[in-house]
C-alpha cells in the first residue's frame, strides 16, 4: 500500500491537532500552500 505525500501531510497535521493555518505558520509557508499539498495539486 502506497501512502502519498499529500495523505501523509494531512495525516500528520491532523494527528497534531493543527489547523492548516497553524501548520503553515510553523513551516513558514502560506495556508494555501498546505491546502495545495494536501490536495496533491502542488509539491513546491
Amino acid at each position: 500500500m502506497e501512502i502519498y505525500l499529500s495523505e501523509n501531510i494531512r495525516k500528520r497535521r491532523r494527528e497534531s491537532n493543527l489547523s492548516q493555518e497553524v501548520f503553515a505558520e510553523r513551516l513558514g509557508v502560506s495556508f494555501q500552500t498546505i491546502s495545495k499539498w494536501e490536495r496533491g495539486v502542488s509539491l513546491s
